[in-house]
């Protein structure tokens, strides 16, 4: 054979893998195979002598630099609930349901000055909220057995006739006034109507006839506390506007956090759901609003505050 075609028959063996490999024997090679695999020797050792890859010159980053590793997330911190209440205040709660956040106020929050009233008479509350007996048993032996306790319970008092006098006032005991804090929390008229305008219509008036109610009744330092849900229908109500047509502004508002008073349930206008299924309101963001008098200058207009850019409310009180 030929040396030249032993030389291919030796390229092919060798590059095919399943073929046998007869790359260790000594074979012939032709004269000018070998001058090109001497070209070919040299054009490797030309790659060789190279600049390595280190001496090259550094290409600029044009400023930009290598990312770096994430910081690890920080545990989301529990807010402290704000608290508006203080033992010391002497306390009129309207239009309570169970009657379980009177009974947290005394239990978890040392308020002994507190006159809590409902509009339900005694019988359409214990139908509406049998849990509400319990709560007024304890509040009421609690005023009877501790001389450093005043609580009084009252039914059949309209938010909008406070110390009016006659049926639905809340009598002498709210008549005479002199409260720290006038709390209402949740106003609802109830499902008067399923029309969305005519709704918001009616709690607006109920509002603003409940801050006319509940103004005469402060201290001078006094505050009234109304709690309502975040969101639609309850936004349409603009409950800051509706507290400036009775000279009042927002002193402070902030988010309601149910869990700041223990054993407190959200009770429903129309009373339980049968079988106790059915949204828990105490899990639905709300925030409270704190109402203070305007004093002299407000009133007359001649003190103004600039607008929070937030919300384009001249009330910049929000504390989150």
């Amino acid at each position: 054979m030929h040396s030249r075609s032993l030389w291919y028959t030796w390229q092919i063996y060798d590059r095919d893998p399943h073929l046998p490999k007869f790359a260790s024997l000594k074979l012939p090679v032709p004269h000018s195979c070998s001058q090109s695999m001497g070209k070919a020797k040299k054009q490797v050792s030309n790659r060789s002598s190279r600049t390595p890859y280190s001496k090259l010159p550094k290409v600029p980053d044009h400023g930009v630099k290598a990312k770096s590793k994430p910081k690890p997330l920080r545990p989301q911190q529990h807010q402290t609930p704000t608290i508006p209440f203080d033992p010391t205040n002497r306390i009129l709660l309207v239009g309570e349901g169970d009657f379980s956040f009177t009974h947290s106020l005394y239990t978890h929050h040392n308020c002994h000055h507190l006159v809590a009233t409902c509009f339900d008479s005694v019988a359409t509350l214990a139908e509406k909220y049998p849990q509400s007996t319990n709560y007024i048993q304890e509040l009421e032996d609690a005023d009877r057995e501790d001389e450093t306790v005043n609580i009084q319970i009252l039914h059949g008092v309209d938010a909008t006739r406070l110390g009016k006098g006659g049926v639905g006032s809340g009598g002498k005991e709210v008549k005479k006034g002199g409260f720290d804090r006038v709390v209402f929390n949740f106003p609802h008229v109830g499902g008067l109507t399923k029309d969305v305008n005519r709704q918001v219509r009616y709690n607006q008036e109920l509002l603003v006839n409940f801050f006319k109610a509940a103004v005469p009744l402060l201290t001078p330092e006094g505050s009234i506390i109304t709690t309502i849900f975040e969101g639609e229908p309850y936004s349409l109500w603009n409950i800051r506007d509706l507290a400036r047509h009775v000279d009042l502004r927002v002193g402070r508002s902030f988010k309601f956090q149910s869990e700041a008073y223990p054993g407190y349930k959200h009770a429903r206008t129309l009373g339980n759901i049968d079988g106790g299924r059915g949204w828990k309101g105490e899990d639905r963001e709300a925030r409270t609003y704190v109402f203070e008098k305007k004093d002299a200058k407000e009133t007359q207009g001649q003190l103004k505050k600039p607008k929070n850019k937030r919300n384009g409310s001249s009330d910049s009180d929000s504390d989150d």
